[in-house]
């Protein structure tokens, strides 16, 4: 059983707020890093994976949409991906990277003091882009926790990149939000669990983050990206205004 478990999400290829968050004392005093998806799509693709995977054995990491989409770019089992920035980090990664997606999981239990098996996933336990929020209502819980094991009390996931604890259906669900692509606030969000769960947010110079990504990224649109995504010029109003017809919301009785 694990005592402190740091989960860092949807990091989106963003080094500075990773490195931010890696250097809290809390993370490095932590059992395990558990990455729940998203991690390269983002202007510093090669540099994060290469920054985790120095980490060994301490990092435990599951794929997201985003992971996949890049490597099934790559494969070219596809010919788009919506996130504009995502075929521009596919083309980043090297076949040593593209192999380590290729082998992720897309969900894993842990048994954490205090929280008893806990499950990690992207977004919901069945599928890593089902859309569920902190409002979602009780049905649509019900319907992304359908086949569970009755033995897992707590679901982690993340996706929609805001923050939330909630219970549903006697089930703990946490999502950290993200470190890379904050929606709402700015700062890089992530979770410490055991025995409790702690929301955190780590602060950053925003300005020399930005420096640094038009500095080191070759992405063509790097200046308006950094802009948008670093500063959450997108608030939690306005994702959730967009997130919520994907939760099936619409078309309840």
């Amino acid at each position: 059983m694990l005592n402190r478990v740091a989960v860092l999400s949807d990091i989106h290829g963003v080094l500075p707020a990773l490195e931010a968050v890696l250097a809290e004392p809390d993370v490095s005093a932590a059992d395990q890093i558990v990455l729940t998806g998203d991690i390269t799509a983002g202007p510093q693709p090669a540099q994060v994976l290469d920054r985790l995977t120095g980490l060994g054995d301490r990092v435990i990491w599951i794929s997201g949409n985003a992971d996949r989409e890049l490597l099934e770019y790559r494969r070219g089992q596809r010919d788009t991906i919506p996130d504009p920035i995502a075929p521009w980090a596919a083309e980043q990664l090297r076949e040593d990277h593209l192999a380590l997606l290729s082998s992720l999981p897309r969900s894993l239990s842990l048994s954490v003091n205090g929280l008893g098996n806990v499950l990690f996933c992207h977004a919901t336990p069945r599928d890593d882009e089902e859309v569920v929020l902190v409002d979602s209502r009780l049905d649509r819980w019900k319907e992304v926790f359908d086949g569970l094991d009755a033995d897992i009390r707590t679901v982690v996931c993340g996706h929609t990149h805001m923050p939330f604890v909630r219970l549903a259906h006697g089930r703990l669900v946490i999502n950290p939000g993200s470190i890379g692509m904050p929606y709402g606030r700015s700062g890089a969000h992530w979770a410490l669990l055991g025995p409790g769960v702690e929301l955190r947010t780590t602060h950053f110079d925003l300005q020399a983050a930005a420096t640094q990504l038009s500095q080191d990224s070759s992405y063509p649109d790097i200046v308006e990206w950094a802009d948008y995504f670093l500063h959450a010029r997108a608030t939690d109003a306005d994702a959730l205004a967009a997130f919520a017809p994907r939760d099936g919301r619409d078309h309840s009785p």
